[in-house]
């Protein structure tokens, strides 16, 4: 893996709001792991995800009143901000002052770390990561969330599911399949998947609660995770 590269790490809300509240310890680990890379000569452009904050309000939302799909988006969007902010607000010395809200706008930047948030309805994290490639030319995308690998069918359902170290763009849509909704649970969403391939991005799946694991991959060595190219 070569050196003194840029990337996108996509941090799925559920590590940085999961069920009991917000996770500090996941993020004083990621900090300190991303702190000593950027060291290296590194930069990341860092995209966060709603997780719980995003399922409480939408619960809430839908409690009072039937709630319309582009407003279930504008949630799930603003959770995201909130939990962009907070990103910035832990590096808040090494990272951009502003929150990237468009991916299309192109930020000038000489820091090491930008971080960027959800962008608007119909468009997921997942998707406007791709856009933010195509935007800055980089061709590496790290989505961390809570599962370890790719799965060939569901492995909370089916004892026999078989993990995927690499697989293909085309092998991987046709398990994702071409629709999202904001609901939709896929390790990486379709539309943002469909982008991925035109463009010849390399997206890694990992589980982000495993820190080490990450270092591995950026040191280059084996690592728990799959690799779609």
């Amino acid at each position: 893996m070569p050196k003194n590269k840029t990337y996108i790490i996509s941090i799925g809300g559920s590590l940085i709001a999961p069920e009991p509240g917000i996770d500090w310890k996941f993020l004083k680990e990621f900090r300190q792991l991303i702190l000593q890379l950027i060291k290296k000569g590194n930069k990341f452009y860092l995209i966060a995800g709603g997780g719980r904050t995003s399922r409480n309000y939408v619960a809430a939302a839908r409690r009072v009143v039937k709630i319309t799909a582009e407003d279930l988006d504008w949630l799930g969007i603003h959770a995201t901000r909130l939990n962009a902010h907070l990103l910035r607000t832990i590096f808040r010395e090494q990272a951009h002052p502003q929150i990237i809200k468009s991916p299309t706008f192109r930020l000038v930047s000489r820091e090491k770390i930008v971080v960027a948030a959800g962008w608007k309805p119909g468009w997921s994290t997942d998707y406007v990561a791709t856009v933010l490639a195509h935007e800055y030319d980089i061709k590496t995308i790290i989505n961390l969330s809570n599962i370890d690998y790719v799965y060939n069918k569901d492995p909370k359902k089916f004892k026999d599911a078989k993990k995927l170290a690499k697989i293909s763009w085309s092998a991987f849509r046709k398990l994702v399949g071409n629709k999202w909704d904001p609901g939709l649970n896929a390790p990486f969403d379709p539309i943002a998947s469909q982008k991925s391939e035109k463009l010849g991005l390399e997206v890694i799946i990992m589980n982000g609660k495993d820190i080490n694991n990450i270092k591995n991959y950026f040191k280059g060595k084996k690592f728990k995770g799959t690799v779609i190219k």
